[in-house]
């Protein structure tokens, strides 16, 4: 893990047993709130595989695997392949085209994709096309400043996103309400929602207030080590209705 990729933050040093502590943290939380958490076997010559959002993306037909945008990284999709195959039928990106799932934000049948240093315009066009037959539309984003759209905007539900509009082009999303992060807290983009109970850093409270006075109910966790690895809530998880 300490070799993982980094793009927008400094590195620092990570106390791995404190991260696997917080993993398993996140893990119990999860389970707290009603999902069955399937936990892999850990990979360590792959650093970037705790992020197992990235390789694919899990809809209610199919399961599409990802190229991913980082060379380093695209043999976890193999691992997550073999995991998702006894719940969904896999399709496939090919390269040239490259997608990391933390670039889609998923808001019923749309699909917002970030245009990003990780997701190129042939993945996207690949992707729509895969998803076109059934019913979904994939929207592209511009993404700059950030790794993911999913670094700068998520959705919580009852039609709001929370996010950072200084690190996206907004207008795919002028037809909802926005929770905008605290100013000295640019990164609090990332929630991870789970019925009617968001999860989210504990790092961030002022955008964690925000978010609870619009009535949600938010539970903070911490993942300190694992931010360090660039790493936001929703990343270390695949969720999906069995």
């Amino acid at each position: 893990m300490a070799n993982c990729e980094l793009s927008f933050i400094a590195r620092e040093p990570i106390d791995l047993e404190r991260a696997r502590q917080q993993h398993r943290a996140y893990e119990r939380m999860l389970e707290s709130v009603g999902a069955r958490v399937v936990s892999l076997a850990a990979e360590p010559e792959l650093p970037d595989s705790m992020f197992v959002e990235d390789p694919a993306i899990v809809l209610d037909e199919l399961a599409v695997i990802f190229p991913l945008g980082t060379a380093s990284r695209r043999a976890e999709a193999e691992s997550i392949a073999r995991a998702l195959e006894p719940y969904r039928k896999l399709e496939r990106v090919e390269l040239p085209g490259t997608v990391e799932g933390g670039d889609i934000v998923r808001i019923v049948r749309k699909l917002y994709v970030g245009l990003s240093r990780r997701t190129n315009a042939e993945g996207i066009r690949q992707l729509r096309a895969i998803l076109a037959p059934h019913g979904y539309e994939v929207i592209a984003v511009p993404v700059d400043g950030c790794l993911h759209l999913k670094s700068a905007v998520t959705y919580l539900g009852r039609n709001i996103v929370v996010g950072n509009r200084t690190r996206i082009d907004t207008a795919p999303f002028a037809g909802y309400e926005w929770i905008d992060v605290a100013p000295e807290e640019p990164r609090a983009t990332n929630a991870l929602v789970m019925g009617e109970t968001v999860i989210f850093p504990a790092a961030f409270p002022r955008t964690r207030e925000r978010i609870e006075k619009r009535g949600f109910r938010v539970m903070p966790l911490d993942i300190s080590e694992l931010q360090k690895a660039e790493s936001g809530l929703t990343c270390s998880s695949l969720i999906f209705e069995g």
